[in-house]
């Protein structure tokens, strides 16, 4: 789990919306990554769930009242202001982000923020026209400039039914950004440090998740990728002060904070973005699980059940990062390799054959190491005739880890 969380004690608002529900499961990804959490409740929040669920999870009680006279001298909002290293508050609706941005203290949690002087993150959540209301927007704008971190939101169907901006994200993706924020501050206000903006002015594209090959209207070939690898890169690139474009085949993930998103399907379409972005671009990482194969001909109509065996021509699609890796002007290139045996051969041979700066490889198809879908992973990295071991630990951390060696190369290599 994120190193950055360990030992942090976490104050967690929750709000009056009916994203809450995650709130639940992020309370418990923070407690397993390390966070002890403490919960304040709005009277909004409690009508879609009961204080009593995140007692439960999170071992303590779960505060709800201004004035509590359980509290020391009745005054709880000062006990739990100097006992939080970091407030999130997830999700956040627009009317507590109104009241933070205009300072209103009139219930427990935004009390809570405006009488401690530890950082303050949230995760919008809300309908697609009130996040992009003007006023919502202004008061976004008043948050950022104070410092508060703004963890999404994701875009995609609503509970309302609606489509759009304005989904929480999920709480992976929060425990993530705020393990980032975290860290970025540690960094930062350690005495002769390095600088956690140590990619800063470099640009970064970064390809993740699988890709769609079509067989007919409804099928297609693909794989199991979740792209959370690829999707930590980019986050963690950023938040390292880099300039980051996502390729991203089909997954159902939030994109990472100022991270500029490109949303494709094949093969054929991924090489296309990356083709271009890759123009005067520092690094090309390429995470995505590309599908090797695509049918011969595309079937227009669905392919009817009349025989017991259905045989399909397929042929190879093109290899991005080979392609990429063979540009005059390239970028710094750095392949995944993800094999079921004789893993450093196989890694050592595609960097050689491929013509890649780095390569980064890990064992799948294991019982006890499911890397597709998992929040974790482990790296074997190669370049030249070096090699660097990642320990198992959350992607964002394993993303961290790798983005410091590229770092370390790109510097080299000037």
């Amino acid at each position: 789990m994120s190193t950055a969380l360990q030992g942090k004690n976490i104050l967690l608002g929750i709000t009056g919306g009916i994203a809450s529900y995650k709130s639940a499961i992020l309370a418990r990804r923070l407690i397993d990554a390390g966070a002890d959490v403490r919960v304040v409740m709005t009277q909004g929040a409690q009508a879609f769930i009961t204080p009593l669920t995140f007692q439960a999870l999170t071992g303590n009680p779960v505060h709800t009242d201004l004035l509590d006279p359980a509290a020391e001298a009745a005054m709880g909002h000062i006990e739990l202001a100097r006992w939080a290293d970091y407030v999130l508050i997830a999700p956040a609706t627009a009317n507590v982000m109104a009241r933070l941005a205009n300072g209103l203290a009139d219930d427990l949690l935004t009390t809570c923020c405006l009488a401690t002087d530890a950082p303050l993150a949230i995760a919008p959540a809300m309908n697609r026209l009130m996040w992009s209301n003007a006023a919502t927007q202004a008061n976004l704008a008043t948050l950022e400039a104070r410092g508060t971190t703004i963890i999404g939101p994701g875009a995609g169907e609503q509970a309302c039914g609606e489509v759009g901006a304005g989904r929480m994200s999920e709480p992976e993706t929060i425990r993530d950004a705020l393990a980032a924020a975290i860290a970025s501050t540690a960094n930062t206000s350690a005495p002769n440090h390095n600088s956690s903006k140590e990619l800063q002015g470099k640009s970064f594209v970064i390809t993740a998740g699988p890709t769609e090959e079509a067989i007919d209207p409804v099928r297609f070939i693909s794989n199991r990728s979740s792209g959370k690898m690829g999707f930590a890169l980019a986050a963690a690139a950023q938040q390292m002060g880099a300039d980051v474009t996502l390729i991203a085949g089909p997954v159902a993930l939030d994109t990472p904070a100022h991270v500029k998103r490109i949303d494709v399907k094949t093969a054929d379409e991924m090489l296309e973005n990356a083709l271009k972005a890759v123009n005067n671009t520092d690094v090309f990482i390429a995470v995505a699980a590309v599908a090797d194969y695509k049918v011969a001909k595309f079937s227009r109509e669905k392919i009817k059940k009349t025989d017991d065996e259905l045989t399909l021509e397929l042929v190879r699609n093109p290899d991005i990062l080979k392609t990429v890796a063979a540009l005059e002007h390239r970028p710094f290139c750095v392949g995944f390799a993800a094999e079921t045996e004789n893993l450093e051969k196989n890694a050592q041979s595609k960097l050689k054959k491929k013509k890649l700066d780095m390569i980064a490889a890990n064992q799948v198809g294991q019982q006890n190491n499911p890397v597709f879908g998992s929040d974790t992973n482990s790296l074997s990295v190669y370049w030249g005739n070096n090699k660097h071991q990642i320990a198992p630990a959350a992607k964002f951390d394993v993303a961290q880890q790798l983005l410091k060696l590229i770092a370390n190369q790109i510097t080299l290599n000037k």
